[in-house]
């Protein structure tokens, strides 16, 4: 049989277990009086378990100590055995709810207690299956996540990579558009082209044209030679635009004659340039709103939107939120110190509990400055400015709450079931219909 490995971490006082009976169920079992000693082992083992027997007095100094075990064994997922007296001490209470995954009470039920060992491995388990596969996922262009709704999108990256036309990804800022766009061309015919990236809402107007389709010389002052650009760089690739709801009206009829056609002409010049590239647009705004107000051509939208492929908020995908932390700390290793070791407990429910308005851009941004900031062994709510701050709260409505609860609870729901829409109405006691309509409502998707 193949054993689990445990540790048993009994700072003082007799053995609150009996050895035995852990061996009996599968329990390889390594016992530290002290935590210089469990560190030791964390490092030579691996543990995915450990069992935390919090004596009485040991309140006076583990949860001092506590933070050095952590950083020596982030893949840990710790449980408690205490006396129910213990319970009621403030000190016990702070370190079951920052550091364990569980507790059990004394005297010891077996049987509950190697249930409750069992899950919590099958679940550190899980957790570092997902980390691996997410990262595995889509390789090199860093997107990273494991959610359904990550999922799907990789589903539909798959499918759009094997046809040629024209895609409109949308979604909110930060929420890895580029990275979509990118994984679809290295997954196209067209992978062995350029892929070139034009930010429309970065340049200013008088300069979008001719980073598109380039300059003859002399076309206007400065234009002191020949240029070509992006989309006839493109040739035999693909052209990203970025925030296209920002292309100006007067260019917009140029890039519908390129997308028609496949011909457009330099600045200053006459002849008609012929360029086979494929065109991807992106954009964080409502493109049919802004077609409706005049502020976006309606004959280029469903030129463009031939494919679309929507991006999930963060807030979509909380299963990846700790993934994607822990992705992005291991990325950026080596550009700080080797004594931060990862997330304190505290600091990875902050950022479960935190909107992410700036979604996957504001994680990496708040991750790098932590790695800085940090003068711990682990980062810290304060280091990810995510310390309370409550004074500075928008305060919701009850109507923002209600939606941010029932949306999160069909989320929930969704997981638990695997993605079966039928039983996820069945366990939340609403009709199919009604289910897909507030689906729609919220853009869950599956």
């Amino acid at each position: 049989m193949d054993l689990r490995k445990l540790l048993y971490l009994q700072p003082r006082g007799p053995s609150q277990i009996q050895q035995d009976a852990f061996k009996a169920a599968g329990w390889e079992i390594h016992v530290a009086t002290e935590i210089a000693h469990a560190q030791q082992l964390c490092e030579k083992h691996g543990f995915r378990v450990g069992l935390m027997g919090l004596a009485p007095g040991v309140e006076n100094n583990l949860p001092q100590n506590i933070d050095k075990l952590i950083s020596s064994a982030l893949h840990t997922e710790w449980v408690a055995l205490l006396s129910t007296q213990q319970i009621r001490n403030e000190t016990i209470r702070h370190l079951i709810t920052s550091y364990c995954y569980d507790y059990h009470t004394l005297p010891i039920d077996y049987p509950r207690l190697l249930t409750t060992m069992g899950h919590a491995y099958g679940m550190v388990s899980m957790a570092c299956q997902q980390i691996s596969q997410s990262i595995e996922e889509l390789g090199p262009n860093q997107m990273v996540g494991v959610s359904p709704a990550m999922q799907q999108v990789y589903r539909s990256i798959r499918k759009i990579a094997s046809v040629d036309m024209p895609i409109l990804i949308t979604g909110e800022s930060g929420t890895g558009k580029e990275l979509a766009a990118l994984a679809i061309h290295e997954r196209s015919m067209r992978v062995n082209g350029p892929f070139m990236a034009v930010n429309c809402g970065a340049l200013p107007p008088e300069l979008i044209q001719s980073e598109l389709f380039g300059h003859e010389k002399g076309a206007f002052t400065g234009a002191i030679k020949q240029k070509f650009g992006q989309i006839e760089l493109a040739a035999g690739g693909t052209v990203f635009l970025d925030e296209i709801g920002d292309l100006p009206l007067n260019l917009q009829v140029n890039l519908l004659r390129f997308l028609q056609e496949g011909t457009f002409k330099r600045v200053g010049g006459t002849q008609e340039m012929t360029i086979d590239a494929r065109v991807m647009a992106a954009t964080h705004v409502d493109l049919e709103k802004a077609v409706s107000e005049g502020h976006f051509r309606e004959d280029l939208y469903y030129r463009l939107n031939v494919l679309n492929l929507r991006m999930p908020s963060l807030a979509e995908r909380e299963n990846d939120i700790e993934i994607l932390a822990k992705y992005f700390f291991e990325k950026f290793s080596d550009q700080t110190t080797m004594r931060i070791k990862g997330f304190s407990q505290e600091a990875l429910r902050r950022l479960h509990r935190h909107a992410w308005p700036g979604n996957v851009r504001e994680l990496i941004n708040r991750i790098r400055r932590a790695m800085v900031m940090c003068e711990g062994r682990l980062i810290t709510p304060i280091d990810l400015g995510l310390e309370r701050r409550l004074s500075n709260r928008r305060i919701m409505t009850l109507a923002e709450a209600r939606a941010r609860a029932e949306k999160e609870t069909i989320l929930r729901t969704l997981r638990q079931a695997k993605g079966n829409v039928s039983q996820t109405a069945i366990q939340l006691g609403i009709s199919r219909p009604t289910l897909y309509r507030l689906m729609e409502k919220y853009k869950i998707s599956i």
